[in-house]
């Protein structure tokens, strides 16, 4: 395991999704509002962590690879915020298209600090757009992929359903790509993504999906099975299950379970799924058998909801982990 970690440096991954800037506001409680039953802040500092799809390529590079990012944003100083945090993480933002007639997606968390070890979310205002991107758009997106494709080990789609991927998009970009892995963190949308190398969904939205629940390690081998199955996966289907690990069925035999590290102290789950996929695609990328993919990406996950908001593990950290939890 140790020796994959290493492994997982010097790829080049083409991530395309909708990006979001997060901001966090961050405030010192001091008493009750008399205007309302609310807690009046004191401003202590504001924070922003690149979001949405640009976490997925935060986490590739914080492990030594090169990640593209390829999405659309508005023509706003939100926009030019987002770049430079990007650029400040090694990201590769060409691929970044400005649409002036769409905001950039901004999510803006009001935190208060009460003395405990992280602050505590008290409200949140997001920015955004969910319309489809037009066809001019649309053209640009297609025709840069198409562009970075001989440059490029693998392509991770993060669908945060802001309009960027369109059926149009991703069937454009499916059959440009014949010869390379196909990862898809998909928020539910699967249909779109069928004939995809591998895919990712929480337990939520495999029952969604599927139309029935789904309780025991059996009744999640025989969804991911049937998912895989179903959308045609060529490497296979990941659901993932919070506390309860991961379960993966491979294309090619039985599905397996891999049960998640024992953290005990988990204080937020924003951002471990971004890390889930990003890991699980650099570990294929990089040659690693399913198992051993899906475990790692299980322990990054599990360094993820030990912080507050998107957090990359650097690869000490997963040295230590593997040492703590394998």
């Amino acid at each position: 395991m140790k020796n994959l970690i290493s492994q997982l440096a010097h790829r080049h991954i083409l991530v395309i999704g909708d990006v979001i800037l997060d901001e966090y506001i961050i405030g010192k409680a001091t008493r009750i509002s008399r205007e309302a039953p609310i807690p009046v802040l004191e401003f202590e500092s504001r924070r922003l962590i690149p979001g949405g799809a640009a976490n997925p390529a935060a986490n590739i590079t914080a492990l030594g690879s090169y990640a593209t990012q390829v999405s659309v944003v508005g023509a706003d100083d939100f926009a030019d915020q987002l770049r430079n945090i990007l650029k400040a993480r090694g990201i590769i933002t060409d691929g970044i298209i400005t649409d002036a007639t769409r905001p950039t997606t901004v999510k803006t968390r009001i935190m208060a600090q009460m003395g405990l070890r992280f602050p505590q979310q008290v409200a949140r205002l997001d920015r955004l757009s969910r319309q489809a991107i037009d066809e001019s758009i649309s053209k640009q997106v297609i025709t840069f992929v198409q562009n970075q494709l001989k440059q490029v080990d693998a392509l991770l789609f993060s669908d945060y359903r802001s309009g960027l991927l369109t059926s149009q998009v991703v069937e454009a970009i499916r059959t440009a790509c014949e010869h390379h892995l196909l990862a898809v963190d998909a928020q539910g949308d699967l249909d779109k993504y069928a004939g995809f190398s591998v895919m990712k969904c929480n337990a939520q939205e495999a029952e969604t999906y599927l139309r029935r629940d789904l309780q025991t390690d059996e009744d999640f081998a025989s969804a991911a099975k049937e998912l895989q199955h179903r959308l045609k996966l060529t490497c296979g289907m990941m659901i993932t299950r919070g506390s309860q690990g991961a379960t993966f069925a491979p294309a090619d035999s039985e599905a397996f379970h891999c049960p998640a590290p024992l953290v005990s102290d988990v204080y937020d789950t924003v951002g471990a799924g971004d890390t889930s996929i990003a890991v699980l695609t650099l570990a294929l990328v990089a040659g690693a058998n399913v198992q051993d993919a899906v475990m790692l990406a299980n322990f990054a996950s599990g360094l993820v909801v030990r912080r507050v908001g998107n957090y990359t593990p650097s690869p000490e950290e997963l040295h230590r982990a593997v040492d703590m939890w394998g």
